[in-house]
């Protein structure tokens, strides 16, 4: 499952940061980052990630993100790269709560990340701009709260 997820992410790094007109351009992307998979799986990733296509300003077909899930590229990095530098600064716990410090733009898609794993010790999230608020089962353990995290978020530590 792990690697699906990770494959999950990488597809929305890869759509995020690229203009992909097609599947064969999104494989040969995933290809350049490691993950090798049919056309038909990646037919399943794009409809479990509820990915659409979109023209741009140009009248050119793109795949898109909802909900303006996007990450943003600094430079020229690959995907893998990008997972690694999500834009995470600090995490703080008090009670059954959390809170996420993210740099601007990237809580919404922490968050929606967060929200679309099963994890029954983080009952839902609230995210702004930079921040996340985590509310977590009552009696919540915050270490394997920050380990199931890490899955998500890799630099959490």
């Amino acid at each position: 499952m792990k690697k699906k997820a990770n494959r999950l992410d990488a597809i929305k790094m890869i759509i995020s940061s690229k203009e992909i007109g097609s599947q064969e351009e999104l494989l040969q992307a995933l290809a350049a980052e490691g993950f090798e998979l049919t056309q038909a799986t990646l037919s399943r990733d794009l409809k479990q990630l509820k990915v659409a296509k979109a023209a741009t300003m140009q009248g050119k077909y793109v795949y898109v993100l909802p909900n303006d899930i996007m990450y943003k590229r600094s430079g020229d990095q690959s995907a893998t790269e990008m997972l690694m530098n999500n834009g995470f600064i600090s995490m703080q716990f008090s009670g059954n709560l959390a809170v996420i410090k993210t740099r601007p733009g990237y809580a919404s898609s922490m968050a929606y990340d967060i929200d679309n794993r099963e994890f029954s010790d983080i009952i839902g999230t609230i995210a702004g701009d930079d921040t996340i608020l985590l509310v977590l089962r009552e009696g919540a353990d915050q270490r394997s709260v920050r380990s199931y995290l890490s899955i998500i978020i890799p630099n959490i530590q």
